[in-house]
């Protein structure tokens, strides 16, 4: 009953939420009409290029999107520095907003047009952890995405206030292979919303919340995934299992200062949040938004996205980010509709450069103080470098690569490492992927008899997919996917797998909100599109 009583509040909330949305709009758009009856002119600029600026609404010359209002505001007493957005942040292109370059159409139109200085862009776009990011560079947590990054999901202005929805759910039947497969009928899933605030001219305060409906979708066992491992159920440990994510992933607030058009500082907290340590998580990874599937390495790179306690601080330079946090180590336990004790008793510092738009590095460090409950004493210390390339190929169609490098020294087993590579393919409404795999998991970790608990044994997981949209642009993109993995396994597992090979497969639906710029709508509606 205290289930169903959780998941009842949540929706009641998100009901109330998208009525107050639906006012506040309406509110919006009658105030348009009023400015036209008034004889005002009203000028319409690019959601992603505010330099371009025209009397008439249309689509933009760049992008193809439509232009949406430039909304004016009257002049103000005082003369107070200005504002990082509107023609003025157009003219100063910074490293930290490469989306933001100044044009020379928008310079010539703003000292021809005087009333240009008196109005503010309100729908540039930027990261609602660091007020110097663009969107497109946020990942999960404070990491970085490269900044040509396709985003996905539903976006909402309210004068200089945003509001981002996105997500994605994939109901699925999945069947795995070998003695310790299973077979079933699930629907992996999550759902997040970020929300920004200006603060003055160079200051904002920032919201996330993200939840999953997994503890009802998947139940406290998860659904198969052969040689995967990692936290317990029923005080057994999980594996050959991914285990669900809890009902509140994130609940986080951030401040950013931007100091100069190449410095600024932040500070996040999550309860529940994601920590300075690893690469963004596979869920918001542009190479693996396609894939049902966590990665094989999961708890070897970016397991802890989900810590009951987490403080973060950093600054950025130019294309250069160094960040630090303190935060739980225990992973969630098997209560997943509860908030976990805050413990603050482990740490991790990241270093992030975005050399091009393209390109995305990291390395970091972390000491993780007892992860599993059913291993208290346990230590470990993680290191995990990564590099995101992706590649724009023209109108709707992207090219996304990672590759990720993890690894954990725990005490009593000493160090094992994982790699992963994944790429993503998108054009139009077909999208291929693969993702490769190779990790080293003790016999502890891999639950095989004491005998075999302290030996170390190399799996590995190769996967290839296909999505179909059947519904591509307009607003929400419903495809139908398949997905075909392989495993390999040393000979001295076939004990427990069995002698057939290890496989599996699954035939699912990829539901999520479509790609930025499709359905960008007219005048006086919300913007849609976005994601992270």
């Amino acid at each position: 009953m205290r289930k169903e009583i959780t998941v009842l509040i949540a929706s009641l909330v998100a009901l109330a939420t998208s009525n107050t949305l639906l006012a506040q709009h309406s509110h919006h758009a009658h105030e348009i009409e009023q400015e036209h009856e008034q004889g005002n002119p009203q000028k319409y600029t690019c959601a992603m290029h505010p330099e371009v600026i025209t009397d008439q609404p249309g689509n933009c010359p760049k992008c193809g999107m439509t232009l949406v209002p430039l909304k004016e505001k009257k002049r103000r007493t005082s003369n107070p520095p200005s504002r990082s957005y509107g023609v003025a942040a157009a003219q100063r292109p910074t490293p930290n907003h490469q989306s933001h370059m100044s044009h020379p159409s928008a310079v010539a139109s703003a000292k021809e047009d005087p009333s240009h200085k008196m109005h503010q862009h309100e729908m540039e776009m930027h990261s609602s952890v660091d007020l110097a990011d663009p969107m497109t560079r946020e990942g999960s947590g404070t990491s970085w995405l490269p900044d040509s990054s396709p985003t996905y999901g539903r976006m909402f202005m309210f004068d200089g206030d945003m509001l981002m929805l996105h997500g994605a759910i994939f109901p699925r039947y999945t069947n795995v292979s070998t003695r310790r497969g299973d077979d079933r009928i699930d629907a992996p899933n999550w759902f997040m919303a970020m929300y920004s605030h200006p603060l003055g001219d160079s200051t904002q305060i920032g919201a996330r919340l993200m939840m999953s409906l997994d503890p009802l979708t998947e139940g406290g066992r998860g659904y198969p995934l052969l040689f995967q491992s990692g936290e317990s159920w029923h005080d057994q440990p999980l594996h050959d299992r991914q285990h669900p994510h809890d009902l509140f992933d994130e609940l986080s607030l951030s401040l950013s200062q931007k100091f100069d058009h190449d410095l600024s500082a932040y500070i996040y907290f999550g309860y529940p949040g994601e920590p300075a340590l690893g690469p963004p998580t596979f869920m918001h990874r542009p190479s693996a938004i396609d894939d049902p599937d966590a990665p094989l390495g999961h708890h070897w790179q970016d397991s802890t996205h989900v810590t009951f306690g987490v403080a973060t601080a950093g600054f950025a330079w130019k294309n250069i980010k160094v960040e630090g946090s303190i935060f739980t180590g225990r992973e969630p336990d098997e209560n997943r509709y509860d908030f976990d004790r805050p413990r603050f008793d482990s740490f991790s510092g990241r270093i992030s450069w975005n050399p091009t738009q393209n390109l995305a590095f990291q390395v970091s460090h972390g000491y993780i103080k007892s992860p599993e409950a059913l291993e208290p004493d346990l230590k470990r210390h993680r290191i995990t470098a990564s590099v995101i390339y992706n590649l724009p190929l023209g109108h709707d169609s992207n090219w996304s690569n990672t590759f990720v490098w993890g690894q954990n020294h725990d005490t009593g087993e000493g160090k094992t490492q994982s790699f992963l590579i994944e790429s993503n393919y998108q054009r139009g409404r077909d999208t291929v992927y693969v993702r490769w795999e190779r990790v080293e998991k003790s016999g502890h970790e891999l639950v095989l008899n004491p005998p075999a608990e302290s030996r170390i044994f190399p799996v590995s997981g190769y996967t290839l997919g296909y999505v179909r949209d059947l519904t591509h642009g307009t607003g929400l993109d419903i495809g139908v996917g398949t997905q075909f993995t392989i495993n390999d396994r040393p000979d001295h597992l076939d004990r427990y797998y069995g002698d057939d090979l290890g496989y599996a497969f699954q035939f699912f639906l990829r539901i999520r909100p479509s790609l930025h710029g499709h359905n960008v709508p007219r005048h006086g509606e919300h913007i849609s599109g976005m994601e992270k």
